[in-house]
């Protein structure tokens, strides 16, 4: 009982300083405003973290998503455009560090490729199916039905032969 008290207390305490942790790297910029702030947040929103992929700049916790949201915030205060701040880091790790990559021959796949594969796919249903319809559905012969009939145990033919 008290080594589960313990065990809950200590899962409650970690889940505390992971979310405190999350909120300090934030709090460590200063803003003039709460608009520059918001600014700030929605600009690493459509920025991905290199190293957890799936994350953003603002919801990483990784050493370089650090480091990254430390330099965009110092290129904000020099007075670089949003323009200005996604080129360089397009230019330094590629578009790979977008959200919402731009449609380029470099991203073609990228874009199109679900379309495209939704298309094969339909065609290939759409010939399977067509092939299904112009086989036709072969009869089965008396000697068969009978074997069938016995396997399935339908009585109504074995009723006939008994009486």
């Amino acid at each position: 009982m008290i080594n589960r008290f313990i065990s809950i207390l200590a899962l409650c305490l970690l889940l505390g300083t992971g979310a405190a942790q999350a909120g300090v790297t934030l709090e460590a910029f200063k803003f003039k405003t709460e608009a520059e702030e918001q600014h700030f947040k929605d600009l690493i929103e459509e920025l991905r973290c290199l190293v957890c992929q799936n994350q953003s700049l603002l919801d990483s916790d990784a050493e370089l998503a650090h480091d990254l949201r430390a330099e965009v915030y110092d290129m904000i205060q020099l007075g670089k455009t949003d323009e200005d701040i996604i080129d360089f880091l397009v230019a330094r790790y590629g578009d790979f560090v977008l959200y919402k990559p731009p449609v380029k021959p470099s991203t073609y796949l990228l874009w199109f490729g679900p379309f495209v594969l939704l298309i094969i796919a339909g065609l290939l249903l759409l010939r399977s199916i067509r092939r299904q319809q112009k086989v036709p559905a072969s009869e089965i012969s008396a000697e068969e039905r009978e074997r069938l009939d016995a396997i399935l145990g339908n009585t109504t033919s074995s009723q006939g032969k008994d009486q």
